[in-house]
């Protein structure tokens, strides 16, 4: 059987074999075969951005949502050093994501051709695997290898240089079969231990995070932490671990907690940490929980066998993926059990849970601050008025403390958000959102510095006709680098302030719906006249930077 194949189609095909559906562009003339080859390939949507930057970050929380890589692809040079974004955000929060890079010619190579980088050398740093694919006849090898290993363990970036030559040669290819994430089992000794060592413990709380949560997994975790009356926190930005409407969920760690979670934290004298690196936001500069944590037990769940003891001393290390733990430990304690109800004999109970869940309702109940624009009130509108399954995409910025704090996340996957601290992701991550789950809604969030770094990705969400809402909280500043300059330096503005366009101008614009809003009495109207909005409906919120934060105000950190 003749198999000969362009190096394009071979690649395009290898894609399919792996069951990818979508790719998120930026077209370059370095991989015009690939291009070629997709054009008549129905089975996969081209998605063209309008920067790099909004390419990687689509390809990297389309990866959240599906477990599985999302894909991009750029052009050489500027095309992959403005995608270099999204494969850091993607490393930093554990994405399984593949970016594809047309290269110079295999024979221009080491010369310093036309927009010519060593990729392997630049992304190694920020990806589980940098490599070049010099012969045709190998792509499916290459892709299926770039599958296995973005998905496996702690889930990761990976990149492939394509040199454009190779792309037109012609070779006979073999086609891989697809690629699934290996499986990861958790011995019932392991859950023994456990058992062991919460028996042993009076003050004991639960951190939930890190990728890959599906829904059975967090029902089934959710289920365990209920029955034994344990507190589920969870780790910066990883609210949707666990539905928060569990009875024992204790709300977030990272930037703005809960102070009385925090003692609960400190008073805990065992740490059940399924999933989470507990990195430096999650344990606040590594002084809340601290690597050595003395008085404290450590069980740590992680499917990287490398991340387990390599920064904090470990009790019980269990290398296992989060569903997989799940899973196992439902199963385990729901069979020591009599007629489903965990035994009391294997797994002792705590009130502790149900009093956590108090604490963080308490906490996340907003109340009036008295601003013209009072950000808490909308929040609680919007719970009111949007479906509780709505996905929050939001970037970096004080702006996003708001909904951190009082927003009610319905469980995997409804927050994307990077952990990496990105600006700028929260509209390109709707984008990916609105297209993989358009029956839910969509809720892009952005301070103004944040959405300028990538506004113009409403061209693409025009284009292809997606429904979204956007808000855009607008105080005229970086606010969060502010709020550290009045803490160090009060009243010593530089280099923060910001002169901003009208964004509901900007926004009809690109052919999207849009309002400003400068009361929150006047919120909940133009909240459901962009319900009512066929595709992107955008809201201009104007704020006053005196209400830098959800709890914190300009006048209080210069001491007034």
């Amino acid at each position: 059987m003749n198999n000969k194949r362009t190096g394009g189609r071979i690649l395009v095909d290898a894609l399919l074999a792996q069951g990818c559906d979508r790719i998120f562009c930026v077209p370059g003339e370095s991989y015009l075969a690939v291009l070629d080859a997709l054009h008549d390939t129905p089975e996969i949507e081209l998605i063209v951005a309008r920067q790099e930057g909004g390419v990687g970050f689509m390809a990297e929380a389309d990866g959240a949502m599906t477990n599985r890589p999302g894909i991009a692809f750029v052009t050489r040079g500027p095309g992959a050093t403005n995608a270099s974004i999204g494969v850091h955000v993607a490393m930093q929060d554990s994405t399984p994501m593949i970016l594809f890079i047309g290269d110079v010619a295999r024979g221009d190579r080491d010369r310093e051709a036309f927009q010519e980088i060593d990729f392997t050398a630049m992304f190694s740093p920020i990806a589980k695997w940098a490599s070049r694919i010099d012969d045709a006849a190998r792509i499916p090898e290459y892709v299926a290898r770039a599958y296995s290993i973005a998905m496996s363990g702690r889930p990761g970036p990976v990149v492939l240089a394509l040199p454009e030559d190779m792309l037109t040669d012609v070779a006979d290819a073999v086609d891989r079969v697809r690629v699934e994430r290996p499986a990861q089992a958790v011995g019932a000794g392991m859950i023994g231990q456990i058992a062991d060592l919460l028996a042993e413990a009076k003050r004991p709380l639960a951190i939930v995070g890190g990728a890959g949560w599906t829904d059975t997994a967090a029902r089934s975790f959710a289920k365990v932490a209920e029955a034994w009356g344990l507190p589920v926190a969870v780790a910066f930005r990883r609210q949707d671990a666990i539905a928060n409407d569990c009875p024992v969920y204790a709300g977030n760690l990272g930037y703005g907690p809960n102070p009385k979670l925090l003692e609960r934290v400190k008073a805990a004298d065992l740490l059940l940490v399924v999933g989470p690196r507990l990195g430096e936001a999650t344990t606040d500069g590594y002084t809340l929980i601290t690597p050595e944590h003395p008085g404290q037990k450590l069980i740590h769940v992680h499917p990287d066998p490398n991340e387990l003891g390599s920064v904090y001393a470990t009790d019980l290390a269990i290398c296992a993926g989060v569903n997989s733990f799940a899973l196992a430990l439902e199963a385990a304690v729901y069979r020591a059990g009599e007629a489903g109800v965990p035994s009391s004999k294997h797994f002792p109970r705590f009130t502790t849970g149900r009093e956590a869940h108090a604490e963080w309702e308490a906490w996340a109940t907003p109340q009036p601050n008295g601003q013209k624009l009072d950000l808490g009130a909308c929040v609680a509108l919007m719970r009111d008025l949007l479906p509780e399954d709505s996905i929050i995409c939001n970037g970096a910025g004080n702006f996003s403390g708001w909904w951190h704090r009082f927003w009610h996340y319905s469980g995997p996957v409804s927050q994307l958000a990077p952990t990496a601290g990105a600006m700028g992701y929260g509209l390109p991550a709707g984008v990916a959102a609105a297209l993989r789950a358009p029956h839910r809604q969509t809720i892009v969030l952005a301070g103004d510095g944040c959405f300028l770094m990538n506004g113009q990705e409403l061209a693409t969400a025009v284009r292809y006709g997606l429904k979204m809402l956007v808000l855009i909280i607008d105080n005229g500043s970086y606010g969060t680098i502010r709020m550290h300059q009045e803490r160090r330096y009060p009243a010593r503005i530089s280099g923060t302030d910001l002169v901003n366009p009208d964004f509901a101008a900007y926004a009809r614009a690109f052919g999207a719906w849009a309002e400003t809003v400068t009361e929150t009495a006047d919120f909940a109207a133009a909240l459901a006249r962009a319900q009512e909005q066929p595709g992107v409906a955008l809201l201009h919120l104007k704020t006053d930077i005196e209400q830098i934060g959800p709890a914190v105000t300009v006048s209080a950190l210069r001491g007034g």
